[in-house]
């Protein structure tokens, strides 16, 4: 099956159309790139060829590059993997080249990029190679090179072609973030050339080849003379823009981001150097950060495991459970959430509360977001409209009739929500599905006041729930596999990425994140220098350190947390000496971002200023401070074991979920691919060791699990290549 079908019309224009039959968006294999290269070939050497369009048979051009290609080359080893960019710069290199005579730039044929909708990764590489870009007015488009997101970075030559194009500075954003761009604002920064209404794409692309001179083909960097914009790293001002961008990259980076460094060296070295000699250096940097294990991790966890998960991995087999309509309870700010992202999502929402107003402030929440999206171009005028009319706000149960999923999302108190369930279960038919949000509650305890516990599940959103990408979904110890599935399909259809864990306290993500958060502040109560805790968890790529977490979630939370863990725990509760600080800090008045107020200071404008000064006096630091390392690796493996912890109990039951669900749900260390990931990356042997010599200075919270211990006396990693991902 062909990839690439070739039309030539009476005009001498060929065209080119890429059409992955087997999939729903263009992936580049390396069967394509064959094939590509036979056909651009054969157009040059054919006299009756005028020009060449490239475009796509799909809505969209393409999606990037097939995994599989980079999987492949990555076993043969580092050369095979150079060798492999290589081939792939020659192809793109003689598109652009286009035939023209390498000493008078002349001769060549027109080669045009006709973009009907998304182009990412490799399917932006191959047009920045073209003579033109012309994209499809289609506002849905997303144009980028997000490689940078799973641990790579562009190295088809999108680097190169980027920054000469663009220069440095302007390129930065594209290249480090990757940031994804509508057309309009693709061309408005320079990637692509045009754009044109959908109908006449092709026809437009044909036009500009028919009207096409040989100095419209001629690439600025392969014309005498050319220099970068912004200037080289040895031109006065482009000296300061490398500079600005080494520490641009530091500052986002903490140096842990293997390839945001490589990325830099390419545009740093490649822009002292000749073109063909910059994509040389560019394969180099490509190469080695792709047999980096980061990147592998990253590519793993935030690329085919996410999407498989997306995809329905774990899905129980059970008959489509697409959600028709959806009912809200609870109109606070996470009830407002799932209602926005539901409606914005095509589904028509019941969102009720107990008076009216506080419906109606739950409905505004959406009616905000859309505006903010208007402002930004993202949102018409009438998609805002038909957003805010799947929205019906009341205190009315009845207007529940016809749901087949519900999401209560009322306080944190199991009598609240017990009586909001048996109102819910008189308003509802028998087949309805019954979902609790909540984040620390056990299911199977709430599922007793449901008549139907076979049908009650537990979903868990993360807040904002706009922004975050990951939504946990529990099954109680009665819950059946219809629900889940439910669950799953609501879950996909709000385009959110699930996992499904098994019920206990905490479930999986705060069960590893609060220990994360008490390793912090229990730190402090020791004297540790609260800016060596903040730093030390940067540098190792958290987010954010434990301290500004607990302010930005608030330290009364943190208290109300402490209380009914205690409660629940009696004599085995292990944070006596976190509830200090906590409780400390809340009768101060000190509550958090919320109170401008915590273990940080704030301006009037909620911007933090600095680590509290107080906190130095009520807790004095002492003169013999830790070493980075020992900081470092009591925060990870506050999470990291309490990750395998979950899993050797069977909360988890795949490895995929918990690094993917780690990374979107809290920011575990996205270089390392989750905490699983992490573990195959020091090995379990090593772990082990660390796990003792913690154990020995600060107790038992740092004792290997049995798993990890076995894992170590067998040579084991999580991630054996040649088994599944599940556990045993």
């Amino acid at each position: 099956m062909t990839d690439f079908t070739y039309a030539l019309d009476a005009d001498g224009v060929a065209t080119l159309t890429w059409d992955v039959k087997a999939k729903s968006m263009n992936v580049m294999s390396s069967a394509a790139f064959g094939e590509l290269n036979e056909k651009i070939d054969a157009a040059l050497a054919d006299p009756a060829v005028k020009g060449i369009i490239l475009t796509s048979g799909k809505k969209d051009f393409a999606g990037g590059m097939d995994l599989n290609v980079i999987a492949a080359m990555k076993q043969g080893g580092v050369q095979t993997v150079f060798d492999g960019v290589m081939q792939i710069h020659k192809i793109l290199r003689k598109i652009e080249r286009a035939g023209m005579d390498p000493k008078t730039n002349k001769g060549g044929k027109p080669i045009v990029a006709a973009l009907p909708g998304t182009a990412l990764g490799i399917g932006l590489e191959l047009p920045l190679a073209c003579h033109r870009i012309i994209a499809a007015d289609n506002p849905r488009a997303k144009i980028g090179l997000p490689e940078i997101m799973v641990g790579i970075f562009p190295g088809a030559g999108g680097t190169t072609r980027l920054v000469r194009k663009m220069g440095a500075m302007m390129a930065a954003p594209f290249l480090l973030e990757g940031k994804l761009s509508s057309p309009k604002e693709a061309r408005a920064a320079g990637i692509i050339d045009e754009i044109v209404a959908p109908e006449a794409l092709l026809s437009r692309a044909k036009e500009w080849i028919l009207a096409a001179t040989d100095a419209d083909l001629v690439k600025p960097w392969d014309e005498k003379g050319y220099k970068m914009p912004g200037g080289t790293p040895y031109h006065p001002a482009g000296f300061m823009t490398f500079v600005g961008a080494s520490a641009m990259v530091n500052a986002k980076t903490f140096g842990v981001y293997p390839a945001a460094r490589a990325l830099l060296s390419a545009v740093y070295e490649g822009a002292m150097v000749p073109f063909d000699t910059a994509l040389k250096i560019e394969a180099r940097n490509f190469t080695n950060v792709l047999m980096h294990p980061s990147s592998s991790a990253m590519i793993r966890s935030l690329f085919i495991n996410k999407e498989a998960l997306e995809k329905g991995a774990n899905r129980p087999a059970v008959a489509d459970q697409t959600v028709k309509k959806l009912g809200v309870i609870g109109a606070g700010m996470m009830g407002a959430g799932i209602a926005y992202v539901s409606a914005n999502a095509g589904l028509e929402v019941v969102l009720i509360d107990a008076d009216q107003a506080a419906a109606d402030r739950g409905k505004a929440h959406s009616d905000a977001i859309l505006d903010k999206g208007i402002k930004r171009g993202k949102v018409t005028a009438d998609k805002k409209a038909e957003v805010l009319a799947r929205i019906t706000a009341t205190t009315d149960y009845s207007a529940l009739s016809g749901c087949d999923l519900i999401v209560e999302a009322v306080f944190e108190d199991p009598k609240v929500k017990a009586e909001v369930t048996a109102k819910v279960e008189a308003a509802v038919g028998p087949d309805c599905i019954y979902a609790t949000n909540t984040s620390t509650l056990p299911i199977s305890g709430l599922a007793r006041a449901s008549i139907r516990p076979e049908q009650f599940i537990g979903i868990h959103f993360f807040s904002p729930v706009d922004k975050m990408n990951l939504v946990e979904i529990i099954r109680g110890k009665a819950t059946g596999d219809l629900a889940v599935a439910k669950a799953l399909d609501f879950v996909r259809q709000i385009r959110k990425t699930p996992i499904v864990v098994n019920d206990a306290r905490f479930f999986y993500a705060n069960r590893c994140i609060i220990p994360y958060i008490n390793e912090g502040i229990r730190m402090v109560a020791e004297g540790v220098d609260p800016a060596l805790i903040e730093n030390a968890a940067k540098l190792v790529g958290m987010p954010l350190g434990p301290l500004q977490l607990v302010d930005e979630t608030s330290i009364d939370l943190g208290v109300k947390i402490a209380k009914a863990t205690k409660l629940a725990l009696g004599d085995d509760y292990p944070d006596e000496a976190v509830d200090k600080v906590l409780f400390w800090l809340a009768d101060e008045g000190r509550l958090g971002k919320k109170s401008l107020s915590g273990f940080y200071a704030y301006s009037d404008k909620g911007e933090r200023l600095g680590l509290w000064d107080g906190l130095a006096q009520k807790y004095p630091r002492d003169k013999m401070q830790p070493s980075l390392s020992d900081v470092q690796n009591r925060l990870l493996f506050a999470q990291v074991l309490e990750a395998v912890r979950a899993l050797e109990q069977g909360v988890l039951t795949d490895i995929r979920e918990g690094d993917v669900g780690a990374i979107l749900g809290w920011g575990f260390a996205p270089w390392s691919g989750g905490p699983f990931s992490w573990l195959d990356m020091i090995g379990a042997s090593n772990a082990v060791d660390i796990c003792r010599g913690l154990t020995a200075q600060f107790g038992p919270r740092f004792h290997a699990p049995a798993l990890l211990r076995d894992m170590a006396t067998k040579g084991q990693s999580f991630y054996p290549s040649d088994a599944t991902h599940k556990a045993a």
